[in-house]
């Protein structure tokens, strides 16, 4: 029997979606300093974007509001993998350290879709 879902903290995506922005954060800590305001501010916003959207989602009223803030979600982790390929290709991270980063961010998305679908009106 599934577990009842009382809260977003209790939805598996939402608590994939912090773990990816919490090894973003310490990833993108050993990034150089003068990207500071570069590309490290770009994958953490884009990082924590994900599972602040799925928690306001949650708290919307309707399921269509709820859908659009997971589809808004949902660009988020492509924005996130966008900057991490483009932080790879410039040098600031290797593909070792982004891997990892881009399947959590994949796992992410496999949780987001059919929930998105869920949502959908018959």
């Amino acid at each position: 029997m599934a577990a009842k879902i009382e809260s977003y903290r209790d939805l598996i995506v939402w608590q994939q979606a912090m773990d990816l922005a919490v090894s973003i954060y310490e990833t993108a800590r050993a990034w150089p300093k003068d990207e500071r305001y570069g590309l490290t501010a770009q994958v953490r916003r884009a990082a924590t974007s994900v599972p602040a959207n799925i928690a306001e989602g949650y708290g919307r009223e309707s399921r269509a509001s709820y859908q659009q803030f997971l589809r808004i979600a949902q660009g988020s982790l492509k924005e996130l993998e966008t900057h991490l390929l483009i932080a790879q290709r410039v040098g600031i991270t290797s593909h070792q350290a982004t891997e990892p980063l881009m399947n959590r961010s994949e796992s992410v998305g496999t949780l987001l879709r059919p929930l998105i679908r869920k949502l959908s009106p018959e």
